[in-house]
Parts: C-alpha cells; structure tokens; sequence
C-alpha cells in the first residue's frame, strides 16, 4: 500500500493527491493561511452556508438531484478517514439524512466514492476512487440499489478503472470518466467510458480491459499541464444529446457530438481558461443550457454559457477556511431551482490546509 502522511490534521494523502501536492507546493501556491473573510468583489455574487456538516461527514464531494427534489451527496471522508463513508440526502429544506455507508472493496478494505448520479430507476450510480490505495487499476462503478427512497444493497457493476471519478445516466448507459488511464504517460491520458445498463450484471461486474484497451472507452484527452497531472472530471449532457466532459489540468471544457451509431463523431474544446484554473464537477442548467463549473484551483464557480462557450466567473475568494459561506477548494455543483450548492472538498492542496468547517455553499442565482 502506498500511503503517506500529510502533517496536519491527520490527513490520509494519496498518491493521487500527493503529486497534485507537490505540484502545487512546486508552483508556490501559499503556506495555507486562511484569509479573512471578505465581501464579495465587484460583480461577483456572494456564496452563503447552506449545510455545516459535522466531522463525521468531513469530505462533501459528488452531488446530483433525485426525482423528489433531493440532492444526494457523497461523502468519501479522505480528509479524516477515521469515520464511515457514507452517501447522504439534502431534502428541499437543507436538513442531512443518511442514506448508506457504503461496503469497502475487498482487497483494499477501503472506499472512494466521488462523483455520484441518480438513474431514471431511481438507483444510486457511484465512481469509487480506489487509487489511494491500489497498486493496479482496482476503482469501480458501484450501483446502489434504492427502493422508497431507502438504500436496499451496493453492487458492483464495473472494475478495473484507475481513477474512476465522474458519472452520468442517460438513455439507458451510464458514462463514467477515467481520470488517469495511464497514471505515468508524458502527456497524461484520460477518457470517458459508455455502458449499456442493461448488459451490466453485479453477479459478474465487468472486467475493464487495460490501458484505455476496453471497447466501452468512447472518447479520450490528453493534458499537458505538468503542475496538474488531472484529466477527465466532471461530465454531463446538453438538451440535443451532446456530451461534455472536462480535462481538469488544463481547465478545458470539452464537447463530443454523436453520429447515428452513437459512435463519438467529433471532440472539440467548447471553453477552456477564460478564468478558470481548473475544471472539476459540472451541472447544465436546463432553462438555459448554460454550464456551471467547480474550479478547485481557482477557488472559484464559474457559468459557461451554452451556446458561446464563453465563461463567467460568478463567485470566487481567497484561501479560506469556508466560514460564512466562503468557498473552500470546491469540486462540485449542484443546480436546484435558483439555488446553485457547491461542495467544498477541502483537500490540503493549491496552499489549502483541510480545516474546520466542513460546508456545503449555496449561491442564489438571479432569476
């Protein structure tokens, strides 16, 4: 097993958080000194708290709305793994409920979930991270089956990714980004892979061939930063069937239009930079199919707008500890109604040091 210690606060560091670590401190991103909070700045909104969770629930990552209006979220609680992963629900009025801790990986004794989507079959659809730990491609797609809003079992459907990290349900396949398909490739290689759910089968989850190898792999991305060696993130789906995905490192956005086949025809770069220092989880906004981006690096949400690519930044603010609603190395955004949630991930990273509170932001969008 490959595992360091971060210093403070009993911080697990993974490998994968690790380089990312060292890359930054390369960088010169800061000591971590939180700043004071501060009014927003110039045209930007100002996020408020929308959930201060306790330290059992230390690390809020992937989120996405179920049928009956509440948010799920996951919680892999690297930051201080000395408690249960867990996936949790925000109901309409903010209050956090558990839904499940989730079953470790057999050989690891450990669980990663991060990006998480609800199916149409009401079913819980997680990536779980297993690169902390693994010395061979060993994450999963897990499914967690639901029946009445309560967690009925976790199966497996799907192993062999190396860093699976991002996941989308749509017209009966689930998509699944790969992060890092060949973790020591000079430029970094990352993908996204498609599966029909109905050939999916937890009594003999599907065995991913290596090295991007595997039929399921649709589409791929190099990145060339060498400060973030961090591909394929968070994904999603326009109003015409289009498929977005982002390359973390290089803060792009990328598109994938399909041909009648539903083989990927064309992969262009629909926003990159602009503002954003990375690209992370991402939700569409249906009203106007514009992109609302977490920008870990960058401390940062922006808005894309959908037709132009053209990028907002809506709220940004320095290092701080999230108190008040201040954004604190986000990863992930959530669109209900008017309210746009951002999970604050806290990872020790970019000059962050993981710190109390553990939060989940709200900004209230204009109508």
């Amino acid at each position: 097993m490959r595992t360091n210690r971060y210093p403070m606060h009993r911080v697990a560091v993974r490998p994968w958080i690790a380089a990312l670590l060292l890359a930054a401190l390369v960088a010169g991103c800061g000591d971590g000194a939180p700043e004071p909070a501060k009014p927003a700045a110039e045209g930007l909104l100002k996020p408020s708290i929308a959930v201060t969770l306790p330290d059992k629930y230390n690390t809020p990552d992937g989120m996405d709305v179920a049928a009956d209006g509440s948010i799920i979220l996951s919680c892999p609680n690297f930051n201080d793994d000395t408690h249960p992963v867990v996936m949790l629900r925000l109901d309409e009025k903010d209050q956090v409920s558990e839904i499940t801790a989730l079953p470790a990986h057999p050989d690891t004794k450990k669980v990663g979930p991060l990006g998480v989507a609800v199916g149409p079959d009401g079913h819980l659809y997680i990536a779980d991270n297993q690169s902390d730990w693994a010395e061979t491609p060993s994450s999963r797609l897990l499914r967690v089956v639901m029946d009445s809003g309560k967690a009925v079992r976790c199966e497996t459907l799907v192993e062999g990714f190396v860093q699976s990290n991002a996941v989308c349900v749509r017209d009966g396949h689930v998509y699944v980004t790969e992060t890092k398909m060949k973790p020591d490739a000079t430029p970094l290689v990352s993908g996204v892979y498609r599966f029909k759910l109905a050939d999916l089968d937890p009594a003999k989850p599907l065995k991913l061939l290596p090295a991007g190898a595997d039929p399921h792999l649709i589409t791929t991305v190099e990145t060339h930063n060498p400060d973030w060696r961090v591909g394929g993130n968070g994904l999603g789906f326009d109003a015409d069937g289009n498929l977005y995905y982002c390359n973390f490192g290089d803060a792009q956005i990328l598109k994938c239009t399909f041909n009648e086949k539903g083989e990927v025809a064309s992969q262009t770069v629909f926003a990159q930079g602009d503002g954003m220092q990375s690209t992370d989880g991402i939700k569409f906004d249906p009203k106007t199919g514009d992109i609302y981006v977490a920008d870990f690096v960058g401390n940062a949400v922006h808005r894309v707008d959908g037709k132009t690519g053209k990028v907002t930044t809506l709220a940004k603010n320095g290092n701080t500890t999230g108190e008040g609603g201040a954004l604190d190395r986000p990863s992930e955004v959530c669109l209900r109604g008017n309210r746009l949630y951002v999970a604050n991930i806290d990872l020790p990273l970019a000059g962050n040091a993981y710190d109390k509170p553990h939060t989940i932001s709200v900004i209230e969008l204009p109508e």
